[in-house]
């Protein structure tokens, strides 16, 4: 259940704030991810379920550091969270910046652009888990910002509704194709294509585009670049799947540069 107390409420102190003081500032080596390892039990035993509210990537987050390894990075080791991803995007922020993040998780992305953007942006965080994206629409409150706005269904290849497999020991980790672990869990979410999103939200032109959707890509970007007038094809196109897994471009990518866009992979 998550927790709607005021801000502040859960602000590490103690012996947890001693503790992911020192992850913040560790090395990336082994020796130093055996003591994150150690330090982040510590807090866990300590915190006993409980959230904490921090500020990370220039934005406010109550985050639940258990099951979720997103969160877990963002308390941890901001250091460690897609710093290539992140610089990237970073340099292409300007006035009226549009972003569309799918698979936003608790929002990590989606506030780190917000941050920066400035109050012409216009931002999409997109989340179909429901825990996940109560999550993910607490932290959005919590800024005030007021350039993204929170959806709560899956992108796919076509509207309607669609299950997603869920994993226990990850719960950022929901796909639409089962998951490896075997304890998984189904929900029935509602799901959009990339275009109609687009168009429901009346974008006119998008300038990024960040999947993090356990290698579903091709199912959202083929009918996306099948079917999309190209004044919608973004300039910059991120998968964190894709990068994780050293694969540089999808096809659904490749196709779309054979008819004259640009979408790039961060």
């Amino acid at each position: 259940m998550n927790d709607a107390a005021p801000f502040g409420t859960y602000a590490p102190t103690g012996l947890v704030r001693w503790a992911i003081d020192r992850t913040r500032v560790l090395p990336d080596f082994w020796p130093a991810w055996r003591l994150l390892f150690l330090l982040r039990r510590l807090v866990g035993w300590v915190l006993n379920g409980a959230p904490v509210d921090v500020e990370r990537l220039g934005a406010r987050m109550r985050l639940y550091p258990y099951n979720n390894i997103c969160e877990k990075k963002v308390l941890f080791t901001p250091q460690f969270f897609d710093p290539e991803e992140l610089a990237i995007l970073s340099d292409r922020i300007g006035e009226g910046f549009t972003f569309i993040d799918i698979g936003a998780n608790i929002g990590a992305y989606s506030l780190y652009v917000a941050a920066r953007a400035g109050p012409g942006a216009r931002i999409l965080a997109v989340e179909p888990q429901p825990k996940v994206f109560d999550r993910l629409a607490y932290n959005i409150r919590l800024n005030p910002f007021g350039t993204v706005k929170a959806v709560a269904c899956a992108i796919a290849d076509r509207p309607g509704e669609l299950t997603m497999f869920l994993d226990p020991r990850n719960s950022g980790e929901s796909s639409v194709k089962i998951v490896a672990s075997g304890e998984a869990r189904m929900v029935r979410v509602p799901a959009t294509t990339l275009l109609d999103l687009l168009r429901n939200e009346r974008f006119t032109h998008v300038h990024a585009v960040k999947l993090d959707v356990e290698g579903a890509e091709d199912i959202i970007l083929e009918p996306f670049f099948r079917e999309a007038p190209a004044e919608l094809y973004p300039s910059f196109l991120s998968s964190r799947t894709a990068a994780a897994s050293g694969r540089a471009i999808s096809p659904a990518c490749s196709r779309a540069r054979a008819t004259g866009s640009s979408p790039r992979r961060g």
